[in-house]
């Protein structure tokens, strides 16, 4: 409650807060009107999922990665270091998106195929008679 307080000390001492009013009202419809039914919606979905911990662990990863990286990709204009942003973050997002996504289905699937192949080899051997 003390922060919100600074908060809203900090805005009625700017000299013309409509803009982050603005600001703050499209992150609550952002948050509360997209990001939120959105979450709860794949949560239900990731539910009916056979190795749902690993999918649930691979969206955090993935998610988190999208919000560390996305201030970068949608920063306007040029930086103003031109060493600021020397690689392509688009690029290699999709790049680290997809091994996490690679390794998030080989530890689903894996540990599956191991115990089928364990399963099947253990049937197939005949038993001994000494």
């Amino acid at each position: 409650m003390f922060l919100i307080g600074i908060g809203a000390w900090h805005l009625a001492a700017q000299p013309d807060p409509y803009d982050a009013l603005v600001w703050l009202a499209g992150a609550l419809v952002l948050h509360d009107g997209v990001l939120a039914p959105l979450v709860l919606a794949v949560g239900l979905l990731v539910a009916a999922v056979p190795g749902r911990r690993v999918v649930r662990g691979a969206l955090i990863v993935c998610g988190v990665l999208v919000l560390v990286t996305l201030p970068l990709l949608l920063r306007p204009g040029a930086p103003p270091n031109p060493s600021a942003l020397p690689l392509p973050y688009a690029r290699n997002l999709l790049v680290v998106l997809a091994l996490v996504t690679a390794a998030a289905v080989a530890l689903a699937v894996l540990p599956r195929l191991w115990r089928r192949a364990r399963r099947t080899r253990s049937h197939c051997q005949a038993p001994r008679r000494d």
